[in-house]
């Protein structure tokens, strides 16, 4: 068959298993196995396949139809005009985090900050990011899980920062010496405990870890916001990426603790709640 041609019975398959963006995601693996861009796709598209790549290709559509995602199969996932390499150990990032590093790199600039925590840091995109747009920062990357913490060691090496970046094994702030830092930024597990189940096949194949948030999805938010202040210097920031649903709930966490001041509320592209920053006061 050719290029084409594959990638049209490979779209076939995708769209009879109820597989979203079939057309996207059949180029997508069509490119990993021919290692090729986009442009050689349609340049070459009447060229014939090996039988050796064939067979490769519908192997992965076949794990997409099990409702793999395809960043488990490509391993490779784009943030913030850089690339990850993400496997089944992490969550996959997602555009909208980009508002949160977007916002933390505001925050720094303005306010000549450079020693930055990251919680719950999965595969560094946060800390890469920021180590990567942020001059001179000196960043603290923190996981529960070694193997996360493995993933983004390469990554950071892969995107040359890997000497801006401190990576400790932790629960939180568990094994960390009591540092004082100008900003602390988090995108902790935050869907309720319940809700996981019924979530979308491809985001189930994702690290249970990297999702439970407790009970009612909170229990991360409650823990880092108690804790904060004894690793954050004098007005330094804190800040959030949320659920949708959740920026009241997060804002009275806040507001209990007694402890921050000039709280606000950031909105995605979708127009949605998606980070919280407030000040240590």
């Amino acid at each position: 068959m050719t290029i084409r041609e594959t990638i049209r019975k490979g779209m076939i398959m995708l769209k009879n298993n109820n597989v979203t963006e079939p057309n996207i995601k059949a180029r997508l693996i069509m490119q990993y196995v021919l290692n090729k861009p986009r442009e050689y796709l349609l340049i070459y598209d009447k060229e014939l396949v090996m039988l050796r790549q064939e067979v490769n290709y519908f192997k992965a559509i076949k794990k997409l139809c099990q409702g793999i995602p395809i960043q488990h199969i490509t391993h490779r996932q784009e943030f913030m005009k850089m690339t990850f390499y993400v496997d089944e150990n992490v969550l996959i990032p997602r555009q909208d985090t980009e508002i949160l590093v977007e916002e933390v790199i505001k925050i720094a600039k303005k306010t000549n900050s450079k020693k930055i925590l990251d919680l719950c840091t999965g595969s560094g995109a946060i800390a890469i990011s920021l180590a990567k747009y942020i001059e001179n920062s000196q960043i603290t990357a923190v996981d529960i899980s070694n193997k996360a913490l493995n993933i983004a060691k390469i990554n950071s090496k892969n995107n040359n920062v890997e000497d801006q970046i401190t990576f400790i094994e932790s629960d939180l702030f568990k094994n960390l010496p009591k540092e004082k830092y100008d900003i602390i930024v988090s995108n902790p597990p935050y869907i309720k405990k319940d809700i996981i189940k019924k979530l979308d096949k491809e985001v189930q194949r994702e690290p249970k870890i990297a999702l439970d948030g407790g009970y009612d999805g909170l229990d991360f938010y409650r823990k880092i916001i108690s804790q904060a202040d004894e690793y954050l210097k004098f007005h330094g920031y804190l800040c959030f990426e949320i659920g949708y649903d959740q920026k009241e709930e997060v804002e009275e966490i806040i507001k209990e603790q007694g402890k921050y001041i000039e709280t606000y509320c950031k909105k995605d592209l979708c127009d949605n709640d998606r980070v919280i920053v407030t000040k240590l006061n």
